[in-house]
């Protein structure tokens, strides 16, 4: 059942089982090579051959293997691989599978606390969704995922951020400092469409219909396509910018508007404003315009009402002159 063969100064050994399958490993000594030899034909009989036993294997290890496997297949795959590469070099991952207890979590997740809310939550989460494409295709015998055995912590109170008096005229203010001509464009163009950075950043010109006053998306965070409904002004924006520019509308890299961005709002003294606040801004207009919750959630893009509703920031002043 068991090959044995020297090859490169070490010994390979290789088992093989016709309706299981092979697997193989190399060592310095050829002792070792027989003892895990012996033991993978101790797993055949065993009926877990090809199987993961939690302790021979680390977290990192599995993260690792997520890495190659599943994040490259997801949209957010860059800022995924990034928080993984945090997340292996974390103390947690040195730990192996059975060693990975509920408490061991617990503590992970108070210290990893102190960097965030959002933070502890997108790392458990992904440790949690690592174990169990592990238990569930890759063969890790275990019976109980340990990151569903711990309290999580809450979801971050919902941002009221938006747009006070005079702020807008700031922004616009300092804009004129901004080397990038690009730059305003993009936030009064936020501003209207209620688009996300992302969005806007990768908006082509074959998507932009000027005539009917629309702009495709095709394919956007939830998955899905939309049109959204344009502006008089957010025309106007694109009628300044179309002579300029060639395939897209707002030719910036997403990295170089961020810290354009971070510029400009720190010159207007705003610096708690994020970018993503406009797009509260925007959706929150929508409806002091008038529009119904289903027209809203066509342009916004939002398929639950209530993560609608976390975007909408209405002001008891706006509604008092429609009491009157």
């Amino acid at each position: 059942m068991a090959t044995f063969r020297k090859r490169n100064g070490k010994w390979q050994v290789i088992v093989r089982h016709k309706s299981i399958g092979t697997v193989s490993q190399s060592f310095i000594a050829k002792t070792q090579a027989v003892k895990w030899a012996l033991e993978q034909e101790e797993r055949i009989e065993r009926g877990v051959f090809g199987c993961i036993e939690p302790s021979e294997i680390a977290l990192s290890e599995l993260l690792q293997r997520y890495s190659k496997e599943i994040t490259p297949a997801k949209r957010g795959a860059a800022i995924e691989m990034y928080r993984l590469r945090r997340l292996i070099n974390d103390p947690i991952s040195s730990l192996s599978i059975d060693q990975l207890t509920s408490q061991a979590l617990a503590s992970f997740r108070d210290k990893r606390l102190r960097d965030g809310h959002r933070a502890c939550q997108l790392d458990l989460i992904l440790i949690r969704h690592c174990l169990r494409i592990a238990i569930s295709e890759w063969g890790l015998m275990l019976s109980v995922n340990p990151v569903d055995q711990i309290k999580k912590p809450p979801s971050p109170k919902a941002r009221q951020r938006r747009l006070n008096g005079g702020e807008y005229e700031r922004l616009e203010a300092t804009s004129n400092l901004t080397q990038n001509p690009h730059i305003w464009p993009i936030v009064v163009f936020a501003i209207e469409t209620g688009m996300r950075r992302g969005e806007i950043l990768g908006l082509e010109w074959d998507n932009i219909d000027l005539k009917r006053r629309t702009a495709f998306l095709p394919l956007t965070k939830n998955g899905s396509s939309r049109e959204v409904p344009l502006s008089p002004k957010a025309i106007s924006v694109l009628q300044q910018q179309r002579p300029r520019t060639k395939t897209h509308p707002f030719p910036v890299n997403s990295n170089a508007f961020r810290l354009a961005w971070v510029r400009l709002r720190s010159r207007a003294g705003l610096n708690d404003l994020r970018f993503h606040d406009l797009r509260h801004e925007a959706i929150t207009r929508f409806f002091e315009l008038g529009l119904s919750i289903p027209e809203v959630a066509l342009i916004s893009g939002h398929k639950d009402v209530k993560m609608l509703f976390r975007y909408t920031h209405l002001k008891v002043d706006s509604l008092v002159s429609k009491l009157a």
